[in-house]
C-alpha cells in the first residue's frame, strides 16, 4: 500500500494512459455530436431558406384598378334588370369591358405604348377576370349602366414580371405576351394603376385551370384536409386506444397476442402507398364509396395512422409506475377500475401527444390520396355543407402542392412553395399543440 502510494505512476492525482485515452474518446464523441447538431441545424436553415423564399411571392398578386363602364346596351339589352337575361350574357361579353376599360385608362394617363387596340389590353388582364365581374353583376344587378372600380387580376406573366420571376428575355418566344407589354406594365405601375398587394384568394380560393394560374387558391384543399382529420380523428383515436388498452392490459400473453403486437410494428413501416392501393380496393371499388371525398381519405389516413397511435399509446400506458395498478387493486378497485380511473388519465398526455403526431404525418401524406383520385381542380368551390365536406369531391393540401409542382406555368411552381408553407404552419401548429397538451397533463412520480 505504501508502495503504491509512493510510486507517482499509481497516484490518483497523475492521469495514466488509460485515462486519457477515454477522455480523448469522450471528447471527440461530443464533438462528432456537436457536429451532427450543427449540420442537421444548418440544413434546416437551407431549407427554410428555400421555402420561404421561394414560396412568399404566392402570398401576393399584381392587380390592376380600372374603371368598368357596365354598358346596359350589351349586359341587358332589354332593359327590365330580368336576372335570367343577365345570367345568359357569357363572359364573352364581359371581356370587350374590361380591355376597354385598360385601354381608355392608359389613353388617359398619356402612356406611350404601340398598342392602337383595345385587344391588344387581354395581354395583361387574367383570363378570370370578366368570370368576376360577370359574378358582381349577377349578384347586383343594379350595377349595370354604372362605372364601378374593379380590381382586375393580371396574368402571371405581369405578376412574374413584378416579382423578377419573368424577364423580358424569356418572352421573345412567348405567343401571349412581347417586352413592349412590360413597357406598358412599367408606365401603369409608375400611375399607381397596377400593383401588388397581399393575395387572401391564395389562402381562401381553389385551385384553377392551367390556363389562369394567378386565381389559384389553397382555400378548398385546406378545406378537404380538414374533413381528413376529423375522420382520421374520429376513427383513430377510439380504436387505437382501446386496442392498446386491451392489448396491454388485458389481454393475456399467447402466440395470438404475439402475432398482433408483431403485425402492429410492421405495418407502421408499411410504406404508405399500400394504403392508398388498399383503400382503392375496399373503400371505392368494393364498398363504392364516392371516388375523391374526403371520408375515403380519411379512412385510408386511419388505416395508416392506427399503428403509430396504438404503438405510442402502449408506450404511454407501459410509462405509468406499476404501483399505481398495485395501489388500486389494493383498496378494493378492480381491473377495469384500475385502468380507467388511475392508468388512463396518467397516460392520457403521452397518449394525445403521440395522436397529434400521428395525424401530423397523415396531413403530409401524398402517395395514398393520388390512388384515390384526390388530385387537384375537382372542386372549384367550397363543399356544401357540413355533410358535403366529407361526401364532395374535394383534394387536399400536400395533393394540391404536388399537382402545381408538375404544372409548366412558372406561377404554379411558386404557389407549390407557398402551399408547403401553409402545410408547414399547419404542422407547427399540431406539434406545438401536442407540447402544450404534455405539459398541461403530465405528471411526475
Amino acid at each position: 500500500m505504501s508502495d503504491a502510494m509512493n510510486n507517482p505512476a499509481n497516484s490518483l492525482l497523475v492521469q495514466d494512459a488509460r485515462t486519457a485515452k477515454r477522455n480523448a474518446a469522450e471528447k471527440r464523441f461530443r464533438f462528432f455530436g456537436i457536429a451532427a447538431i450543427a449540420t442537421g441545424l444548418v440544413f434546416l436553415v437551407i431549407l427554410l431558406t428555400a421555402i420561404f423564399s421561394n414560396g412568399t411571392g404566392a402570398f401576393q398578386q399584381t392587380f390592376l384598378t380600372v374603371p368598368v363602364h357596365l354598358d346596359e346596351t350589351k349586359l341587358d339589352k332589354a332593359g327590365n334588370r330580368d336576372i335570367e337575361d343577365i345570367k345568359k350574357v357569357s363572359t364573352f361579353g364581359y371581356n370587350p369591358l374590361i380591355q376597354q376599360a385598360v385601354f381608355d385608362m392608359v389613353q388617359a394617363q398619356g402612356i406611350e405604348t404601340p398598342f392602337t387596340k383595345r385587344g391588344d389590353m387581354k395581354a395583361l388582364i387574367s383570363a378570370s377576370a370578366a368570370a368576376q365581374l360577370r359574378d358582381e353583376v349577377i349578384a347586383n344587378p343594379d350595377l349595370i349602366g354604372q362605372t364601378i372600380e374593379f380590381r382586375v387580376l393580371a396574368t402571371s406573366r405581369v405578376d412574374g414580371y413584378l416579382k423578377g420571376r419573368v424577364t423580358r428575355e424569356s418572352v421573345e418566344r412567348d405567343k401571349n405576351i412581347d417586352a413592349e407589354h412590360f413597357d406598358l406594365v412599367d408606365g401603369l405601375r409608375d400611375a399607381g394603376i397596377v400593383k401588388k398587394s397581399f393575395n387572401w384568394d391564395f389562402i381562401t380560393g381553389a385551385d384553377a385551370s392551367e390556363s389562369r394560374p394567378e386565381q389559384a387558391g389553397m382555400g378548398v384543399a385546406m378545406v378537404g384536409s380538414f374533413f381528413m382529420m376529423l375522420v382520421v380523428l374520429l376513427c383513430a383515436l377510439p380504436i387505437g386506444v382501446a386496442a392498446s388498452i386491451y392489448l396491454e392490459e388485458f389481454a393475456p400473453q399467447n402466440r395470438w397476442t404475439d402475432l398482433i403486437e408483431v403485425n402492429i410494428s410492421n405495418l407502421a413501416a408499411v410504406p404508405s402507398i399500400v394504403f392508398g392501393i388498399l383503400g382503392l380496393a375496399v373503400f371505392i371499388q368494393f364498398a363504392h364509396l364516392p371516388q375523391s371525398a374526403p371520408l375515403v381519405g380519411g379512412l385510408v389516413l386511419t388505416l395508416m395512422t392506427l399503428p403509430t397511435i396504438i404503438i405510442s399509446t402502449r408506450a404511454s400506458l407501459k410509462a405509468v409506475p406499476p404501483s399505481i395498478r398495485d395501489a388500486a387493486l389494493g383498496v378494493g378497485a378492480s381491473k377495469m377500475q384500475s385502468v380507467f380511473h388511475h392508468v388512463l388519465p396518467l397516460a392520457m398526455p403521452g397518449i394525445l401527444t403521440g395522436t397529434i403526431i400521428g395525424l401530423a404525418q397523415a396531413l403530409g401524406e401524398t402517395a395514398p390520396l393520388l390512388l384515390i383520385g384526390m388530385v387537384g381542380y375537382i372542386a372549384s368551390d367550397m363543399p356544401d355543407g357540413f355533410l358535403g365536406g366529407f361526401l364532395d369531391p374535394n383534394s387536399a393540401m400536400p395533393a394540391q402542392i404536388y399537382e402545381w409542382a408538375k404544372r409548366a406555368d412558372p406561377a404554379y411552381y411558386e404557389r407549390a412553395w407557398g402551399g408547403i408553407i401553409i402545410l408547414l404552419m399547419f404542422l407547427m401548429t399540431m406539434n406545438i399543440i401536442a407540447v402544450i397538451l404534455r405539459r398541461r397533463f403530465e405528471r411526475r412520480w
